[in-house]
């Protein structure tokens, strides 16, 4: 169970929602419910109420807000799978907790009862650009309204049942029983008002859902990344005065010195010592603790924004305030930094994989071979080196580009979203890298058998760190 408070909101939990199925439940909706009272009482033009968007801004129109749902409901692109669209929700239902949307809180309940049973909107990967997911966000509000069908993933003990002919939704109403089983529960419907359009969509929550489940996944990975250093360590016998605790003092960086510590007792003897080990297993600390770091601040970044009021405009106090809140330069940022320390980190896993092949320091034939002359596992540096590649190539910044859109009143973006997707993205070549490490320090350490297809060996080293339930101390 993950509660809502609009304030307590993590990265994690973000996960378990969307890929554990864990039920959502609202603490409070006093927030919500106080920033509509005051909408209703405002006077003058407001951004979106009574006036169109973009540059329309200075146009009074007499509720804009369910035209602005329908022309913004355009996505490109494959579906986003249902967990993601999941998150999503839990995103935005906990942003609208905090207040300062002025959205009627009505809606909310029934944002948390779509997650707790299976329904998710049907939307697009391409059609945002770091300052609003205005196109997941108006389908999933075409969605409400009953215009667009849900996705629909039945809980455990729910029966999908056959929509009736002419209602792709299926039956309105409470899901009853049936030989113990309980039937498809009803499609999520909110009659939105026009003023409820543009606070609805006016977040990042795609955006924001898609960076927590990245944060959450590389923190756990960069922390399994630590136990394959310690075998390849084991393996060619490095030495651990690199690791040391007055060496760590001397620089307190706090992503090194945790993973120092950590590497420091999953070695457990008493290590070679030589004067000077190659970078991959000397500056392991420094390298993929500046990583360790990196995927922290980047957490942190996400869940200040994951529960943030972010809207424009915020509905506070008496008023309304027009704002760059939506801006997600911060975030972006952020994961472009992370994405760049996870290639530091993954180029000395390969340079360690370099070791490992390397008989001057295994005392093994080369290659890991089991007789001269053999190519052993001589074939995972290819491996290695494709994925890192394709790491590089997901590493390169998006802050550094921008957009001018609108007739030139939206003159930046901050491509938050692209940022994200890539940092999901980097998962699968980080993981391949590591588990080339693996495999190779697992052999070093064993008896290596005669060549062999090595695809099993592999999806067995990456099934190994992705079950791993190495953590490093936060």
């Amino acid at each position: 169970m993950v509660l809502l408070d609009g304030a307590g909101l993590t990265c994690a939990q973000v996960h378990e929602a969307a890929y554990g199925r864990a039920r959502v439940t609202i603490a409070s909706l006093d927030r919500a419910r106080a920033a509509w009272v005051t909408a209703q009482e405002l006077t003058g033009p407001v951004y979106g109420r009574s006036t169109g968007v973009g540059a329309g801004k200075n146009v009074t129109i007499e509720a804009p807000g369910l035209g602005l749902l329908r022309s913004h409901a355009c996505g490109a692109g494959p579906p986003v799978e249902p967990a993601r669209a999941r998150a999503m929700l839990v995103v935005r239902l906990n942003q609208l907790l905090a207040g300062g949307s002025g959205i009627d809180p009505a809606v909310l309940p029934v944002l948390a009862d779509a997650v707790n049973h299976g329904f998710t909107p049907p939307i697009r990967t391409y059609g945002a650009i770091g300052t609003g997911d205005l196109t997941a966000l108006a389908t999933t509000a075409l969605c409400l309204l009953g215009e667009l069908p849900w996705h629909h993933e039945p809980t455990p003990g729910e029966r999908e049942e056959t929509p009736a002919h002419g209602d792709r939704q299926g039956r309105a109403g409470r899901a009853v029983q049936a030989g113990g089983v309980s039937e498809a529960a009803p499609a999520p419907r909110y009659p939105l008002t026009s003023g409820d359009a543009l606070p609805f969509i006016s977040s990042g929550a795609a955006t924001l859902a898609d960076a927590a489940i990245a944060c959450h996944r590389l923190r756990l990975l960069l922390a399994a990344a630590v136990d394959v250093a310690a075998l390849s360590f084991t393996a060619v016998g490095a030495s651990a005065e690199p690791l040391a605790a007055v060496v760590q003092e001397a620089r307190p960086h706090r992503g090194q010195a945790a993973v120092a510590a950590r590497l420091r007792g999953l070695l457990g003897r008493e290590q070679a010592v030589r004067i000077q080990d190659p970078y991959g297993f000397r500056a392991f600390a420094q390298v993929h603790g500046a990583a360790v770091d990196a995927v922290d601040r980047a957490a942190a970044t996400v869940e200040t924004d994951l529960n943030a009021a972010a809207e424009n405009p915020l509905i506070a106090g008496s008023l309304a305030w027009h704002n760059g809140n939506f801006h997600s330069a911060p975030v972006a940022l952020a994961l472009d930094a992370l994405r760049a320390a996870l290639v530091q980190t993954a180029q000395l896993s390969t340079a360690r994989l370099a070791v490992l092949m390397d008989p001057a320091y295994t005392g093994r034939h080369p290659f890991l071979a089991d007789r001269p002359g053999a190519s052993g596992v001589l074939i995972l540096e290819y491996v290695a080196q494709d994925a890192l590649a394709e790491l590089r190539h997901l590493a390169n910044p998006v802050t550094t580009g921008t957009a001018v859109i609108s007739l030139g009143v939206e003159d930046h973006a901050g491509f938050a979203t692209q940022a994200a997707r890539h940092a999901l993205r980097c998962m699968e070549p980080l993981e391949l890298v590591l588990a080339c490490e693996r495999a190779a320090a697992t052999r070093a350490l064993n008896t290596p058998p005669p060549d062999r297809p090595l695809t099993d060996d592999l999806e067995a080293a990456r099934r190994a760190l992705t079950t791993s339930n190495a953590h490093l101390p936060h």
